[in-house]
């Protein structure tokens, strides 16, 4: 029977949103503390015309913002919601995140993950259990969507890493560029 406990409490651990929102509070301040003081040319810079700056991935993290946000709302006051599937290709165009700087941008996604933030922190951690109806997925619970969000942020932490180390560094480091591959 003790072991059924520690089971039951594991999962109820797992299920927890605390560690995905740890990261979601972070995301503006890792972004901010990145990006601060860098030249406008850096931040609207793409490697190939079909890929983002980060100036357009700032875009699409602030677009994003809102889909995951009115997500979240919906899981926490309606009973089991139907949600669709984000249809990047017929909202998204590779381009479209060129209005506005990059620092209006981070500005719209701080001002709004904050917002997010504190939804977030109003909600019990045992909310993770919530359930949605994806057109896609099926069945998904809150801990899972803001697992994805999370992990969402994480790769564009990183996608915006690789593009300030590719035009800001690896194009100087002489012999040591032999040592890394950026892919921005």
């Amino acid at each position: 029977m003790q072991q059924g406990v520690a089971r039951s409490t594991d999962l109820a651990v797992a299920q927890s949103i605390q560690p995905a929102l740890s990261l979601l509070e972070k995301t503006p301040f890792l972004l901010e503390t990145m990006l601060r003081d860098l030249p406008e040319d850096l931040l609207r810079w793409k490697p190939a015309a079909e890929r983002w700056s980060i100036g357009e991935v700032l875009g699409h993290l602030a677009d994003m913002e809102m889909v995951y946000a009115d997500r979240t709302r919906r899981i926490v006051t309606e009973d089991t919601p139907t949600l669709q599937k984000y249809d990047a290709a017929g909202t998204v165009v590779v381009g479209d995140y060129v209005r506005g700087s990059a620092a209006e941008n981070l500005a719209f996604f701080i001002k709004t993950r904050r917002s997010t933030v504190i939804l977030l922190r109003s909600i019990p951690a045992e909310s993770g259990e919530r359930e949605a109806t994806h057109s896609d997925l099926g069945n998904i619970t809150l801990h899972q969507m803001l697992s994805e969000w999370a992990s969402h942020d994480l790769g564009h932490l990183r996608q915006i890493a690789e593009l300030y180390r590719a035009r800001a560094f690896h194009p100087y480091a002489g012999p040591f560029q032999k040592y890394s591959n950026p892919k921005p």
